[in-house]
């Protein structure tokens, strides 16, 4: 009975770990705004220093259109999910050395809350 206890425990947590990995989007338009917006953008087309992020999660790297990338990140041949966006905002450089990409997000909820916001936003 006790294991069962401990095993229902483990399971009813599931929902509230999701939702923390996760992140809240609405945290993130705001982290966004302070950490990323200098650089970049979110409106499609609308490059800055770095490329716009509009549409930005499942999109190959390098390949947002009228931006010139860095010939790392052009050869760098990766697919934004969660998981690449988050080892890249906490840093560039180890995921790609030479990229133009020089600032990076150390708190994991910061980055997991721009990463949600990121997926908000569409093409």
């Amino acid at each position: 009975m006790r294991r069962f206890a401990i095993l229902f425990g483990l399971f009813s947590l599931a929902p509230v770990v999701a939702a923390h990995a996760a992140g809240d989007a609405a945290a993130g338009q705001r982290d966004f705004a302070a950490t990323c917006a200098a650089c970049h953008s979110v409106q499609a087309g609308q490059n800055k220093f770095g490329p716009s992020l509009a549409g930005v999660v499942g999109r190959p790297s390098g390949t947002a259109p009228g931006y010139h990338y860095s010939t790392a990140m052009s050869d760098a041949h990766l697919t934004w999910d969660a998981a690449t966006l988050s080892k890249f905002i906490t840093n560039s450089q180890a995921l790609v050395h030479g990229t133009k990409m020089f600032v990076s997000v150390s708190n994991s909820q910061t980055r997991d809350d721009i990463i949600a916001y990121l997926g908000t936003v569409a093409h």
